[in-house]
């Protein structure tokens, strides 16, 4: 994901950056405690950039890893810093990887 570069984030723009629903969101809010957005006051929530980090976290765990809900929570509560370090390696290495596709693109088409 590129640099987030406001300050606050709507729950469709967040959903869409990470690619689940708005409800899977919602249901983490629910299920980790560290997933708190703020909320305006007709109820809007609002994901600042730690946030989102933290959703990018959870994400990691339960969707590409594939752990349960008690196992990402222990691994979230125990090991956050290791799985947030392998999290932006991850981010580092797909936006690596999708520039030299668009490089090789770029290539072929002037062939």
């Amino acid at each position: 994901m590129d640099e987030l570069d406001k300050k606050y984030y709507k729950i469709k723009d967040v959903a869409e950056l990470l690619g689940v629903s708005a409800s899977t969101l919602r249901y983490w809010e629910i299920e980790f405690p560290e997933c708190k957005p703020r909320r305006s006051a007709t109820n809007i929530r609002y994901y600042k950039a730690e946030d989102i980090e933290t959703l990018k976290i959870i994400h990691y765990l339960l969707k590409v890893r594939g752990l349960k809900l008690v196992a990402a929570k222990e691994q979230l509560r125990t090991n956050r810093a290791n799985v947030s370090n392998r999290v932006k390696i991850i981010d580092s290495l797909t936006e690596t990887r999708n520039k030299l596709e668009d490089m090789l693109k770029a290539l072929t088409k002037r062939r």
